[in-house]
């Protein structure tokens, strides 16, 4: 069981799973998703956050007025100011200028130091910028570097995982997941190949090299994180921008989901592989809702 650590930490993981098995239409076929964005910090990105800044701690690579700094495209970073927040760490972040207003608003508001760089290039403009402040000042900061860093994986390894496996009894036999650091996708997976032998474990990229799913990164073009293994997964699903948004509406409207794009992305993927199946648990997760995106799914004509 997970020590009580008080305060906010403890509202952070065992979220619910939703069941959108009515999306499938076939009776021997379950579609659950675990519902992210009802963790404290709206996304679940808390908890890898959590597992980094506690093990910095733990290592004596935070403390005595040391700064944590990292590169990230939202999430993340609201997850570390929160958390931060919650154990008088201070905080500088590097956020690509596309990044949603509102997102912005909420870093600024849970006291983070924000540093916008170029939007044009995306979340790995952020991580160059995130290594040269670094590198001009290495006392100053403990560079968390999300992507690298082995306790983003252990997080849902040790919380995620395990709490899928409680939820569906052990009946799981896919696992969906988009990448972005690809956290989620290898520390779940990792977690659920030990338990269970013959699940399939599904990675999920954008389609369009250009897109507009945000959170979610093409492999084949972006700095690649440390911790992803490209030859993981048992299949790769690659899903458009506009199919994102359209099925984000199709979860709000049909089911009463408030599903952000990368969420929606994940559940058209898993649709995929549900449609091929007989007999079947498909899994997979929401990492945050739609509120913080409306203005993105307004200029598509989807809200």
């Amino acid at each position: 069981m997970r020590r009580r650590l008080g305060g906010v930490l403890d509202a952070i993981g065992r979220t619910p799973m939703l069941d959108l098995s009515k999306m499938v239409g076939k009776r021997g076929v379950r579609l659950l998703a675990k519902a992210e964005f009802l963790n404290p910090g709206g996304s679940v990105k808390d908890r890898p956050a959590m597992y980094i800044v506690l093990d910095a701690i733990r290592r004596g690579e935070l403390g005595q007025g040391r700064r944590l700094l990292d590169a990230t495209s939202g999430n993340m970073g609201i997850g570390y100011a929160l958390v931060c927040a919650a154990l008088g760490i201070p905080l500088t972040l590097v956020v690509p200028g596309n990044v949603s207003p509102v997102k912005l608003d909420l870093l600024r508001y849970l006291g983070a130091e924000l540093v916008v760089t170029d939007p044009l290039e995306g979340i790995d403009g952020a991580i160059l910028k995130a290594r040269e402040i670094y590198e001009a000042n290495p006392k100053a900061y403990f560079y968390a570097d999300q992507y690298s860093n082995p306790a983003n994986p252990l997080a849902h390894y040790e919380t995620t995982g395990r709490e899928i496996l409680v939820q569906t009894r052990g009946r799981v036999t896919h696992f969906v997941a988009g990448v972005g650091t690809s956290g989620t996708l290898m520390g779940v997976g990792r977690r659920l190949r030990e338990s269970l032998r013959n699940v399939k474990i599904v990675e999920v990229q954008p389609e369009e090299h250009l897109h507009g799913i945000e959170g979610l990164k093409r492999m084949d073009e972006a700095i690649r994180p440390a911790i992803y293994d490209q030859g993981f997964a048992d299949e790769r699903v690659f899903v458009s921008t506009e199919e994102a948004y359209r099925m984000a509406r199709d979860l709000a409207r049909l089911m009463g989901v408030p599903a952000g794009p990368s969420s929606a992305a994940n559940v058209a993927a898993a649709l995929r592989v549900a449609s091929e199946l007989e007999q079947g648990v498909v899994v997979t997760v929401l990492p945050d809702s739609a509120q913080r995106y409306l203005h993105l799914l307004k200029s598509w004509g989807l809200t």
